[in-house]
């Protein structure tokens, strides 16, 4: 990213953690070509920022207020947080952008990921939308008042689906089946449901409304993995009012 492609006032990103998603938008934006400073550690001095340089902060959810609130006024601030509104940052002329991926100790990629944005101010929104435009993100702007509805679905489709794997691998265990094959299956079964949408691209027992060989899997999960039958009952009732979404003989 060139620094004209955060808006003109904006000369420099710096970044306030060092966690996973700051170190990964500070490899990230330098290898497009953009000023960074940082990430550094909270606890370093935050009076050092000029008017014209834009504040991310990386730290977790409960530190952002008060790292905020140690930056005296000038810069733009942001937050990265998919669940917290503009409110956290106090009076600075804020912004916050939450890219919609799963990030390790690896890294991301970010480009083709959406990208959801907030801003108070049109140099802030401007801020926001140039970074997800240089990293090769889609900018989603989500209001404040949807922000915890949209971080649920984040949460559902990333970790809650790792959830459910973990859960599939517990009960493959004593069958020879692998991680590896179980994510084979998942990908197929996530590319229909990218192209199709969950009604058509749903398949198996429940889909096909055979009850019995449900049942039968069942009384396996219950002798496998116990623990896991609550999980089992409540995702086999959420199938089952997928199933009936589906036009008949689509299955």
């Amino acid at each position: 990213m060139q620094s004209t492609d955060v808006s003109a006032p904006l000369r420099r990103v710096a970044i306030v953690g060092g966690g996973r998603l700051g170190t990964a938008l500070a490899r990230a934006l330098r290898r497009v070509g953009a000023v960074v400073i940082g990430p550094i550690g909270r606890a370093a001095p935050l009076d050092q920022f000029a008017p014209d340089d834009l504040v991310l902060l990386t730290v977790p959810d409960d530190a952002i207020a008060d790292v905020a609130a140690a930056i005296p006024l000038g810069p733009v601030v942001g937050h990265c947080s998919g669940a917290l509104t503009l409110d956290v940052l106090g009076e600075h002329e804020a912004l916050s952008m939450h890219p919609l991926l799963s990030v390790t100790d690896d890294g991301a990629e970010f480009t083709g990921a959406a990208c959801a944005i907030a801003g108070r101010t049109v140099r802030a929104l401007q801020g926001a939308t140039g970074i997800a435009d240089a990293l090769g993100m889609e900018a989603i702007a989500v209001p404040d008042e949807m922000r915890s509805l949209y971080h649920a679905a984040a949460s559902v489709a990333s970790n809650y689906l790792v959830t459910l794997e973990d859960a599939a691998e517990q009960l493959a265990a004593s069958t020879g089946i692998e991680r590896r094959h179980l994510a084979r299956l998942a990908q197929s079964a996530l590319g229909n449901w990218t192209r199709l949408g969950g009604p058509a691209a749903l398949t198996g027992p429940i889909a096909r409304g055979d009850e019995a060989t449900v049942e039968r899997q069942r009384a396996a999960v219950e002798r496998a993995a116990p623990q896991l039958r609550f999980l089992w009952d409540a995702m086999a009732d959420a199938t089952r009012a997928v199933a009936r979404r589906t036009t008949p003989g689509s299955r």
